[in-house]
């Protein structure tokens, strides 16, 4: 595996997936960030088995890959270095970085011993992002806080054609929001439970883009 990558694009989508990296695992390879590069596509995925998170950018690929690193390790060396493309190269069982006079080695992780992630589903519809992570916000904050309650400490989410309601309760408070979506197709409703704090910390980390 070898592909170059400007900082900048690496670093955003290196602290997107690294969200998702457990902090307690129960195998060590959750530690880690699955890089996978493939035709002009690199692709990072990260999960702590509860939630999971992808990313991809452009990079010119000069040998495809798969890999699994360290994530924290990955993270600060992102940061860390200076603005100017950056190369990834794998010499057998570490991955080199470099970008300038400055160069890092990470150790890799069998990606094998790596759950496989479900895939994305395709996008249903569109809702600005400062919308969705308000109200996500304003509802999240009455969700329970009791696991042995699991099912209040939820934000219901109902989507009904062009309406998305979102509601949670601990029995003592309730909040509701409803607010309007652009649906791809026609006719769209479906509901589900999510785990409010995972939620919360998602639609608070999408605020900087302009649709969700």
């Amino acid at each position: 595996m070898k592909f170059t990558v400007e900082q900048s694009v690496l670093a955003d989508s290196v602290n997107w997936v690294s969200r998702s990296l457990s902090t307690r695992p129960i195998k060590t390879e959750l530690l880690g960030i699955v890089i996978d590069a493939t035709g002009d596509q690199v692709y990072l995925s990260a999960s702590d088995l509860e939630t999971a998170s992808k990313a991809h950018f452009h990079a010119d690929i000069k040998e495809g890959g798969k890999v699994l690193v360290p994530g924290r390790l990955l993270a600060e060396i992102s940061r860390s270095l200076p603005n100017k493309p950056i190369v990834f190269a794998l010499d057998g069982t570490r991955v080199l970085v470099t970008s300038g006079s400055a160069k890092f080695t990470l150790p890799t992780l069998s990606v094998d011993e790596y759950p496989n992630l479900p895939e994305l589903p395709d996008t249903t519809g569109v809702i600005p992002s400062d919308v969705f992570a308000t109200a996500v916000a304003q509802v999240a904050i009455a969700a329970g806080r009791d696991d042995s309650l699991p099912t209040l400490t939820g934000v219901h989410i109902e989507i009904n054609e062009e309406t998305i309601t979102l509601a949670a309760t601990d029995r003592y408070r309730l909040a509701v929001r409803e607010i309007q979506w652009q649906p791809s197709t026609p006719n769209v409703a479906t509901s589900s439970l999510l785990r409010a704090r995972t939620i919360a910390d998602a639609a608070k980390s999408l605020t900087g883009t302009k649709n969700v």
